[in-house]
């Protein structure tokens, strides 16, 4: 601004110089004899010097002249696939051409720099590691007070991807999911005890009588009579004992039988309805008290945080789906356009993208605060919106893709 000033202040004296010389001259050679004239010459000389100092401290955008946009302008993005993608160190994608465009259109040289995540990504451009950033950011209120956003390039939201339903039912897998679980482990664990003290119960009334199905010895009579409590626990038995004990024993045993049948159906009927009900995810109100996998730091882990639901944080989207299809997560929650992309793509069959679009949000160009490029990004967007180049990407990465 200084300069500015000082230009300008030249400027002035180039045009004024004669006056000045004519008056500077008359002083010297007639101090004392100053005629009015003069004192009004130099009056109005001084006012004008001084109105020009005035207006180029209040208003410095006469003096500031915006710098041509000529440098290397250097931009931070992530790989997300089909807003960015990475392919032998060179980079594609919606977002990638969109800023080619508006590079163009506002005349820098950009090159781009790439995070492995949004925490990351949005670091860069607040410690001055870059000039912008663009992938699948969310304007957010939090965000807007360290960052600047351009205008909307992107209306997407959050959606639900799931296994499709033929991932969750039957299968041997399933029967050995099963059969391990919790709940019929216990079951297992009390008929084994109950088959143990049965045995013996039948064992000391059985082994001192003439026509006993036991044996007197302890070995191997106790096995003998372990495979009648547990035969007749399972509602098969082969034959009774032969004395008054043995048989008022049997008996209770059998009520014993039928009572643990119904209770082993029920525990196995309740877990395979609840393994129906984990795979049955069709709205974001199936969530709760499911495991839900999500990249750390999105919008999407604080949707989900703030509604506690159990939320599985992984660096990048891509643990997110392999997450998904180990079964180590019920479903993954994430950006509507990159899991649409996705499941019609290298999901294809794998997966399943359920419900409508929730928490709508708008994807947003960063931009460090009072960044000079604001206006000229949100005005080449603006341009490449009406003259159609905007739409003919959409049309390229998410239209022709998603069919």
């Amino acid at each position: 601004m200084i300069n500015a000033i000082a230009n300008r202040f030249r400027q002035f004296m180039i045009g004024w110089k004669s006056q000045i010389t004519y008056f500077y001259r008359g002083y010297g050679k007639k101090k004392s004899q100053r005629s009015p004239q003069q004192l009004i010459w130099l009056a109005l000389v001084g006012g004008l010097i001084t109105l020009l100092l005035v207006l180029s401290v209040v208003n410095p955008g006469i003096a500031q002249q915006p710098e041509p946009a000529t440098k290397s302008f250097l931009v931070a993005t992530r790989v997300i696939p089909p807003f960015v993608f990475a392919d032998n160190g060179k980079l594609s994608g919606f977002s990638i051409e969109l800023w080619r465009s508006i590079a163009n259109k506002i005349g820098v040289q950009s090159k781009f720099v790439e995070y492995s995540t949004v925490p990351d990504l949005l670091a860069a451009v607040k410690d001055g590691k870059a000039n912008a950033g663009i992938a699948a950011i969310s304007i957010t209120a939090e965000r807007q007070e360290n960052f600047d956003f351009s205008l909307p390039m992107f209306a997407g939201g959050l959606q639900i991807m799931v296994r499709p339903p033929e991932a969750n039912s039957g299968g041997f897998s399933n029967i050995l999911q099963l059969l391990f679980s919790a709940t019929l482990l216990q079951v297992f664990g009390i008929a084994l005890l109950l088959i143990v003290v049965a045995a013996h119960v039948i064992w000391l009334s059985e082994r001192n009588h003439k026509e006993g199905i036991i044996d007197k010895s302890y070995f191997p009579g106790i096995f003998k009579a372990c495979w009648w409590a547990a035969a007749t626990l399972a509602t098969q038995a082969d034959e009774m004992p032969k004395g008054v004990l043995g048989r008022v024993i049997a008996i209770i045993w059998m009520f014993i039988g039928v009572l643990f049948v119904a209770y082993f159906t029920a525990a196995a009927t309740t877990s395979l309805t609840v393994q129906q009900l984990q795979g049955d995810i069709r709205s974001v109100d199936d969530l709760p008290g499911k495991l839900v996998a999500t990249t750390a730091g999105s919008t999407a882990a604080k949707y989900l945080r703030d509604r506690k639901i159990s939320v599985l944080e992984v660096l990048k989207i891509e643990q997110a789906y392999d997450a998904l299809q180990s079964k180590k997560a019920d479903a993954v929650v994430f950006d509507a356009p990159v899991l649409l992309f996705y499941a019609a793509n290298e999901g294809k069959g794998k997966v399943e993208v359920v419900g409508s679009v929730f928490r709508e949000e708008n994807y947003g160009i960063v931009l460090p605060n009072d960044s000079p490029y604001r206006k000229q990004i949100n005005s080449a967007l603006l341009s490449i919106r009406e003259d159609g180049t905007y739409q003919s990407l959409y049309d390229k990465w998410f239209d022709v893709k998603k069919s």
